[in-house]
Protein backbone atom coordinates (compact mmCIF):
# COMPACT_ATOMS: atom_id res chain seq x y z
CA UNK A 1 0.00 0.00 0.00
CA UNK A 2 1.30 3.53 -0.80
CA UNK A 3 1.59 5.69 2.02
CA UNK A 4 2.08 9.19 2.51
CA UNK A 5 5.02 11.16 3.95
CA UNK A 6 5.29 11.41 7.12
CA UNK A 7 4.76 15.65 6.55
CA UNK A 8 1.55 15.14 4.81
CA UNK A 9 0.15 13.20 7.30
CA UNK A 10 0.99 15.05 9.80
CA UNK A 11 -0.87 17.64 7.94
CA UNK A 12 -3.56 15.95 7.20
CA UNK A 13 -4.15 14.54 11.01
CA UNK A 14 -3.86 18.25 12.10
CA UNK A 15 -6.10 19.77 9.40
CA UNK A 16 -10.08 20.25 10.31
CA UNK A 17 -12.65 17.25 9.31
CA UNK A 18 -13.98 14.10 9.74
CA UNK A 19 -11.94 11.55 7.90
CA UNK A 20 -10.23 8.79 10.02
CA UNK A 21 -6.44 7.84 9.10
CA UNK A 22 -7.51 4.58 8.28
CA UNK A 23 -9.88 5.52 5.55
CA UNK A 24 -7.14 8.62 4.86
CA UNK A 25 -4.54 5.98 4.13
CA UNK A 26 -6.77 3.85 2.02
CA UNK A 27 -7.96 6.95 0.00
CA UNK A 28 -4.22 8.11 -0.59
CA UNK A 29 -3.73 4.75 -1.86
CA UNK A 30 -6.44 4.44 -4.49
CA UNK A 31 -5.30 7.98 -5.69
CA UNK A 32 -1.85 6.95 -6.00
CA UNK A 33 -2.94 4.08 -8.24
CA UNK A 34 -5.19 6.18 -9.72
CA UNK A 35 -2.62 9.05 -10.62
CA UNK A 36 -1.18 6.32 -12.75
CA UNK A 37 -3.69 6.90 -15.09
CA UNK A 38 -2.61 10.73 -16.08
CA UNK A 39 -5.57 12.10 -15.73
CA UNK A 40 -7.29 14.91 -12.66
CA UNK A 41 -8.22 13.10 -9.42
CA UNK A 42 -12.08 15.10 -8.60
CA UNK A 43 -13.03 15.07 -5.51
CA UNK A 44 -16.56 16.21 -4.13
CA UNK A 45 -17.06 17.89 -0.91
CA UNK A 46 -14.05 19.45 -0.04
CA UNK A 47 -15.02 21.01 3.43
CA UNK A 48 -11.84 22.54 4.79
CA UNK A 49 -9.15 19.89 2.87
CA UNK A 50 -8.51 17.42 5.31
CA UNK A 51 -8.86 15.00 2.73
CA UNK A 52 -8.03 17.21 -0.29
CA UNK A 53 -3.86 17.15 1.10
CA UNK A 54 -4.01 13.76 0.10
CA UNK A 55 -5.50 14.20 -3.25
CA UNK A 56 -3.20 16.69 -4.15
CA UNK A 57 0.44 14.85 -2.72
CA UNK A 58 -1.03 11.78 -5.12
CA UNK A 59 -1.35 14.23 -7.84
CA UNK A 60 1.88 16.11 -7.49
CA UNK A 61 3.69 12.50 -7.69
CA UNK A 62 1.67 11.99 -10.81
CA UNK A 63 1.98 15.27 -12.56
CA UNK A 64 -1.80 15.31 -12.33
CA UNK A 65 -3.80 17.50 -10.33
CA UNK A 66 -6.32 17.05 -8.10
CA UNK A 67 -9.70 18.63 -8.57
CA UNK A 68 -12.18 19.66 -5.54
CA UNK A 69 -15.68 20.82 -5.72
CA UNK A 70 -17.55 22.21 -2.76
CA UNK A 71 -19.99 25.49 -2.30
CA UNK A 72 -18.24 25.65 1.08
CA UNK A 73 -21.76 26.88 2.86
CA UNK A 74 -21.78 23.32 4.43
CA UNK A 75 -23.53 19.90 4.56
CA UNK A 76 -26.74 19.10 5.77
CA UNK A 77 -25.43 18.06 9.39
CA UNK A 78 -22.96 20.80 9.34
CA UNK A 79 -25.45 23.75 9.90
CA UNK A 80 -26.55 25.52 13.22
CA UNK A 81 -28.13 22.83 15.44
CA UNK A 82 -26.64 20.18 14.25
CA UNK A 83 -24.27 17.91 15.54
CA UNK A 84 -21.52 18.52 13.20
CA UNK A 85 -21.75 22.49 13.28
CA UNK A 86 -18.06 24.44 13.28
CA UNK A 87 -19.37 28.08 14.35
CA UNK A 88 -15.67 29.19 13.81
CA UNK A 89 -16.22 28.33 9.80
CA UNK A 90 -19.36 30.94 9.35
CA UNK A 91 -18.50 34.32 7.95
CA UNK A 92 -19.81 36.46 10.12
CA UNK A 93 -21.25 39.37 8.06
CA UNK A 94 -23.66 37.07 5.81
CA UNK A 95 -24.00 34.47 8.55
CA UNK A 96 -23.63 31.22 6.73
CA UNK A 97 -20.90 28.58 6.66
CA UNK A 98 -17.75 29.75 4.77
CA UNK A 99 -15.81 26.60 4.63
CA UNK A 100 -13.46 28.58 2.26
CA UNK A 101 -10.83 30.59 3.77
CA UNK A 102 -10.04 27.36 6.37
CA UNK A 103 -9.64 25.45 3.10
CA UNK A 104 -6.94 27.51 1.39
CA UNK A 105 -4.71 27.76 4.50
CA UNK A 106 -5.15 24.28 5.12
CA UNK A 107 -3.41 23.65 1.04
CA UNK A 108 -0.88 26.55 1.98
CA UNK A 109 0.84 25.33 5.22
CA UNK A 110 1.12 21.92 3.54
CA UNK A 111 2.49 23.47 0.51
CA UNK A 112 0.04 22.36 -2.03
CA UNK A 113 -1.57 25.04 -3.40
CA UNK A 114 -0.11 24.60 -6.77
CA UNK A 115 -1.00 21.01 -7.69
CA UNK A 116 -4.99 21.93 -6.79
CA UNK A 117 -8.07 23.27 -8.81
CA UNK A 118 -10.83 24.57 -6.23
CA UNK A 119 -13.87 24.71 -8.01
CA UNK A 120 -16.43 26.72 -5.82
CA UNK A 121 -19.90 25.95 -6.95
CA UNK A 122 -23.06 22.71 -6.26
CA UNK A 123 -21.49 19.33 -7.55
CA UNK A 124 -24.36 18.51 -10.02
CA UNK A 125 -24.18 21.99 -11.70
CA UNK A 126 -20.27 21.69 -12.25
CA UNK A 127 -20.05 17.97 -13.56
CA UNK A 128 -22.88 19.34 -16.52
CA UNK A 129 -19.76 21.90 -17.09
CA UNK A 130 -17.14 19.66 -16.60
CA UNK A 131 -15.42 18.56 -20.00
CA UNK A 132 -12.94 15.78 -19.79
CA UNK A 133 -12.27 12.34 -18.21
CA UNK A 134 -10.59 12.09 -14.58
CA UNK A 135 -8.93 9.08 -13.46
CA UNK A 136 -10.45 9.12 -9.91
CA UNK A 137 -14.09 10.24 -8.78
CA UNK A 138 -14.29 10.91 -4.99
CA UNK A 139 -17.48 10.88 -3.48
CA UNK A 140 -17.98 13.03 -0.05
CA UNK A 141 -20.53 15.12 -0.33
CA UNK A 142 -24.07 16.08 1.08
CA UNK A 143 -25.27 12.40 2.41
CA UNK A 144 -29.19 13.00 1.46
CA UNK A 145 -30.40 10.95 -1.46
CA UNK A 146 -30.52 13.80 -3.60
CA UNK A 147 -27.10 14.83 -3.37
CA UNK A 148 -25.14 11.72 -2.98
CA UNK A 149 -27.27 10.35 -6.04
CA UNK A 150 -26.36 13.69 -7.79
CA UNK A 151 -22.67 13.57 -7.05
CA UNK A 152 -22.95 10.10 -8.51
CA UNK A 153 -24.69 10.64 -11.43
CA UNK A 154 -22.89 13.88 -12.69
CA UNK A 155 -19.51 12.79 -12.43
CA UNK A 156 -19.93 8.92 -12.06
CA UNK A 157 -20.22 9.49 -16.35
CA UNK A 158 -16.67 11.58 -16.63
CA UNK A 159 -14.75 8.65 -14.69
CA UNK A 160 -12.25 6.74 -17.30
CA UNK A 161 -12.26 2.85 -17.74
CA UNK A 162 -9.77 1.67 -15.21
CA UNK A 163 -10.28 4.78 -13.19
CA UNK A 164 -11.15 4.51 -9.56
CA UNK A 165 -14.61 5.46 -8.15
CA UNK A 166 -14.34 5.87 -3.88
CA UNK A 167 -17.11 6.35 -1.86
CA UNK A 168 -17.06 7.88 1.73
CA UNK A 169 -19.62 6.87 4.60
CA UNK A 170 -20.62 3.70 3.50
CA UNK A 171 -22.62 2.42 6.57
CA UNK A 172 -24.81 -0.58 6.03
CA UNK A 173 -26.78 -0.63 8.91
CA UNK A 174 -30.29 1.05 8.95
CA UNK A 175 -29.55 3.09 12.26
CA UNK A 176 -27.14 5.10 9.83
CA UNK A 177 -30.07 6.49 7.82
CA UNK A 178 -28.82 10.65 7.98
CA UNK A 179 -24.71 9.93 7.58
CA UNK A 180 -24.68 6.69 5.63
CA UNK A 181 -27.53 5.15 3.61
CA UNK A 182 -27.49 7.55 0.76
CA UNK A 183 -23.89 6.92 0.33
CA UNK A 184 -24.40 3.07 1.21
CA UNK A 185 -27.23 2.88 -1.77
CA UNK A 186 -24.79 4.92 -4.43
CA UNK A 187 -22.35 1.71 -4.06
CA UNK A 188 -25.22 -1.15 -4.15
CA UNK A 189 -26.13 1.06 -7.33
CA UNK A 190 -22.92 1.04 -8.92
CA UNK A 191 -22.38 -2.25 -8.10
CA UNK A 192 -25.59 -3.14 -9.84
CA UNK A 193 -24.61 -1.41 -12.80
CA UNK A 194 -22.39 -3.92 -13.73
CA UNK A 195 -19.43 -0.91 -15.04
CA UNK A 196 -17.55 -1.20 -11.72
CA UNK A 197 -15.90 -3.76 -9.23
CA UNK A 198 -14.99 -3.83 -5.73
CA UNK A 199 -11.57 -3.02 -5.25
CA UNK A 200 -11.55 -2.33 -1.41
CA UNK A 201 -12.99 -1.62 1.71
CA UNK A 202 -11.89 0.14 4.53
CA UNK A 203 -14.06 0.85 7.42
CA UNK A 204 -16.74 3.57 5.32
CA UNK A 205 -14.65 3.92 2.83
CA UNK A 206 -15.17 1.45 -0.40
CA UNK A 207 -12.93 1.62 -3.37
CA UNK A 208 -14.46 0.23 -6.94
CA UNK A 209 -13.14 0.03 -10.02
CA UNK A 210 -15.07 0.97 -13.86
CA UNK A 211 -14.66 -2.00 -16.07
CA UNK A 212 -16.62 -0.57 -18.57
CA UNK A 213 -19.42 2.53 -19.16
CA UNK A 214 -22.02 2.58 -17.58
CA UNK A 215 -23.84 4.52 -14.28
Amino acid sequence: MATPKPEILAAFEAAKGFMPVREGLALYDAAMEAGALGLPLLEVGTYCGRSTLLLADAARTAGTVAVTVDHHRGSEEQQPGWEYHDPTVVDPEVGLMDTLPTFRRTLHQAGLEDHVIAVVGRSPQVARAWGGPVGLVFIDGGHTDEHATGDYEGWAPHLAEGGLLVIHDVFPDPVDEFTGQAPYRVYLRALASGAFTEVSATDSLRVLRRTRAGV
